[in-house]
Order: C-alpha cells, then structure tokens, then sequence
C-alpha cells in the first residue's frame, strides 16, 4: 500500500516548480543577494510580477500608497511575504493542468483561500510573531487532497464522503492509511520549501499541542472554523472546536465572526489574481 510520501514523489514528477521558482528561492536563501537580484528574476515572467503587484496593491496588505515595482513590493512588504506570493503563484501554475472536473477545483481553491485569510486575519487579530507566513500555511495546507485526486482519485472519492461526527482526517486516514495534511507536507518537502512552513502543514489534525508552534495551533483552529463554513456545517461546534483548543489562544466568537466577514470582502480579489475561475464564483 502506498504512503504519503509514495504518493509525494509521484506528484513532485508531475506538478513541478518552475526554474524560476528555483532560481528566486535560491537567491533568498543567498544571505549575498539583493533586492534588485531578486526582483530581476521576478521580472523575468510578467504573469508573476503582474500577480505580485495586484496582490501587493490590494485591500489584502491595505499599503497606504501605490506600490508599481518589484522592488518596492520587495522594500515595503519585504522579502518574505513576497517569497510567499511567489509561493502560491507558482503552486497554483503547477496545478493548473489538473484533469479534474473545473465546479471541483474551484471550490477546493475558495477553501484553501478561506482557511488562509482566517488564519492572517485572526494571527493579526493575535499580534503573532512571524504573521506573515500564516497566509501561505492556509493556502497550501491541503495541496494532498489533490495530489490524491490526480492519482487515486477512486480512493480520494471515498476519503471525501463522510458525515458527523467522522471528521475529515480521520475519513482519510481510514481509507488511505494517512491525511491529506501528510501527503501535503511530503509535497512540499519535495519542492524544498522552508521547514517552518511543512511542519505546520504535517501536524494540522495533530490534538497534542505539546510541542506545537503558534502557527501549527493557528493553522489547526482556522482549519476548522472554514470547514465549519462548508462540508462540516452540520457537525457539532464543540466537536470541531473543543473549549480546550479554543483556551489556547483568546480567540472570542466576535472573532470568528470577523474572521468569516473578512474572507468574504477579501475572497473575490484574491481568487481573481490566483484562480480567477473560482472568482466567477461569486
């Protein structure tokens, strides 16, 4: 029977980052490197720097004044989030070709975009350090879903039916021996994304916070409050969240109320840059 990582290396052969993926990382990681070697390398694909700066003009960052180059996305946003939007370009490009019907895909996009501004607006609600990465947590935390559906989709069509008080992850672990959040963290490790971004992703379902970071915890609790709003609106609140996770941070139901609110004002233009297919949506 194959595991998470099976299914990984397989993926990682199919959907694959492009060499400009590769060279910007390279650059970031490159302690020597510049803004403007970055930035050059950004402009080398239009479709990139046009999603960039979309994104970095929008009510998304809410910037006070225009931001119209690379470079200046680069200074006022800085070179993570930035790293980040190139992140989810680039992971969206690599699933474009998906042979999976379009009403599937873009629902699995208006989550994974949901579960992401939840998480930015409640780690910004929460002053958590190092806030910028949580969006890009929530964007790409379930990328194992459709690993699955692309290459055993048979099983992932039975992994997705469930209903309460099944929970999503234990319907998947029953039918293919692990969640989607593993074979998620597998992908990224083969695409060589930073290690603080795949340990969140693989312990999302884990309910042992001992050794947990903020943003695991974080990831763990908008995770829920978005299925919430979708497949698991008939499960029981307090099977989702239990009061002990909700004690992990003073997250008030206000809260998620403004968390849900900000998802929809913000939904649209990020689906339009991202997935504008999905943006038809709605």
């Amino acid at each position: 029977m194959m595991n998470a990582n099976d299914y990984a290396q397989q993926a990682s052969e199919i959907f694959i980052l492009s060499d400009s993926f590769v060279r910007i990382k390279e650059l970031i990681d490159d302690e020597s490197s510049t803004i403007d070697d970055i930035a050059e390398i950004i402009l080398l694909d239009p479709a990139l720097t046009g999603s960039i700066l979309k994104l970095a003009n929008s009510s998304f960052f809410n910037y006070p004044g225009k931001i119209d180059t690379v470079s200046k996305a680069l200074l006022v946003l800085g070179i993570t989030e930035v790293y980040n939007l190139v992140i989810a370009f680039f992971t969206k490009k690599a699933f474009k070709a998906l042979a999976l019907d379009s009403d599937y895909l873009d629902d699995f996009w208006c989550k994974s975009v949901d579960c992401a501004l939840i998480l930015k607006y409640i780690g910004e609600q929460l002053d958590v350090a190092n806030a910028e990465r949580l969006f890009i947590l929530g964007l790409l935390h379930n990328l194992g879903e459709l690993v699955i559906q692309q290459l055993a989709p048979e099983k992932g069509n039975v992994a997705n039916k469930y209903a309460a008080p099944e929970l999503p992850w234990q319907a998947q672990v029953q039918q293919l021996g692990f969640s989607y959040a593993e074979c998620s963290a597998e992908l990224l490790k083969q695409w060589q994304l930073p290690f603080n971004i795949i340990e969140p992703i693989r312990q999302q379902d884990e309910t042992d916070f001992s050794y947990s970071t903020d943003e695991t915890k974080l990831l763990y609790i908008a995770k829920r409050i978005m299925l919430m709003q979708y497949e698991c609106n008939s499960h029981p609140d307090e099977l989702m969240l239990s009061p002990e996770v909700m004690q992990l941070f003073p997250i008030t139901d206000n809260m998620i109320k403004g968390a849900n609110e900000f998802c929809d004002f913000e939904r649209l233009a990020v689906l339009a840059i991202l997935n504008p297919g999905a943006a038809m949506v709605y």
